[in-house]
């Protein structure tokens, strides 16, 4: 299993290199998290990741087929999630301001860096992700973290910035 580092180093001049930018084509639902609190993040291919809840943060469920959810930091919410309108039980309806750079994990590329068709790394949180040929890679513009977006649920939520 790679290393968030690692990994990271691997697929940085990649991503700066090839990279596109992409924003969220879909809003999302969200609420504050509790302490403690574990979520799985489940794919149309199955358990993606898990994570712990820290004081302040949200848990984030895309409106896709899966309905994956994910926990994010208060203070990228913040800067990333504009409220919508209450949904209920707690959540709201979001929409997405931020953008990301993505890369597609073509079999050649993963060819080319020699890795195998499916992997594990370190998810920025410190937990074991998968990681699959044709899925994508996506990053901050700081390039300073690297997390997976399972295909189907990329092209279910996202698009290129500039259409």
């Amino acid at each position: 299993m790679f290393t968030q580092a690692e990994f990271l180093e691997k697929f940085r001049p990649l991503l700066l290199r090839e990279g596109l930018v992409f924003k969220k084509n879909k809003n999302v639902f969200a609420r504050r998290a509790e302490p403690g609190e574990v979520v799985q993040t489940r794919t149309g291919d199955g358990l993606e990741t898990e994570n712990a809840a820290e004081a302040d943060d949200f848990i984030v469920r895309n409106q896709t087929e899966a309905g994956e959810a994910y926990l994010v930091p208060a203070y990228k919410f913040n800067q990333k999630y504009l409220f919508l309108k209450p949904a209920g039980d707690g959540w709201a309806e979001y929409q997405s301001e931020g953008r990301i750079i993505a890369l597609e994990l073509t079999p050649e590329r993963l060819e080319s860096l020699n890795l195998p068709p499916v992997m594990e790394f370190m998810a920025p949180w410190d937990d074991p992700m998968v990681a699959k040929a044709n899925d994508f890679l996506g990053c901050p513009f700081d390039y300073s973290e690297v997390y997976r977006i399972a295909r189907k649920e990329f092209f279910e939520t996202y698009k290129p910035a500039n259409a």
